[in-house]
């Protein structure tokens, strides 16, 4: 007789859905739950400043919403995450509901804390590109540094690095130049 295998069965959206609020950032990947806690204050103060400059070239001229967590990007009944930020051009907009952004936005930003640091270079950008979210920017606050990562054949690839002197651009929308020195200023 052949020993048996627990079955795995992935959590799912309506789970999800049905936690209660703890104050915990709670994601769904490949049917597993993740949890990580709260931000510490740096990396909100980063995420909030690019985010100003975002809405600022994106929002206010129409090209683009910028999205701060908590919002649920659903990507299947299996995989919920809840990136720093999510940018949709406006005419994508359609993927905008009631429950969050159901479908891949143009663009993810993850900013690195000493808890997430893990999922958000190895785990995440698998299922991102899983998902043909075309560019993934993962930012550390630590070291000043802004990182855009482009979607290819063979999953994300670096296409540029910045440094807290830099001017951020991105081809996905040629308006965008933020002055890094704002965002990583002490």
């Amino acid at each position: 007789m052949q020993p048996t295998r627990p079955v795995v069965v992935p959590y799912t959206y309506a789970e999800y859905a049905a936690l209660p609020s703890d104050g915990r950032r709670w994601e769904v990947i490949d049917g597993d739950f993740e949890v990580t806690p709260a931000p510490a204050p740096r990396h909100q103060t980063v995420s909030r400043r690019l985010q100003f400059e975002l809405m600022k070239q994106l929002e206010e001229t129409g090209v683009a919403s910028v999205f701060d967590a908590p919002i649920d990007v659903i990507l299947s009944d299996t995989d919920v995450l809840q990136p720093d930020l999510a940018i949709l051009r406006t005419e994508r907009l359609h993927f905008v509901t009631e429950r969050g952004i159901e479908g891949p936005p143009d663009i993810v930003v993850e900013i690195l804390s000493p808890s997430s640091r893990v999922m958000d270079r190895r785990v995440k950008p698998r299922t991102y590109a899983r998902y043909a979210v075309p560019e993934y920017w993962i930012v550390d606050g630590e070291l000043g540094q802004v990182e855009i990562h482009r979607l290819g054949a063979e999953g994300f690839a670096l296409e540029m690095r910045y440094d807290r002197a830099s001017t951020l651009m991105t081809s996905s929308f040629p308006e965008v130049k933020v002055d890094l020195s704002h965002v990583f200023r002490l």
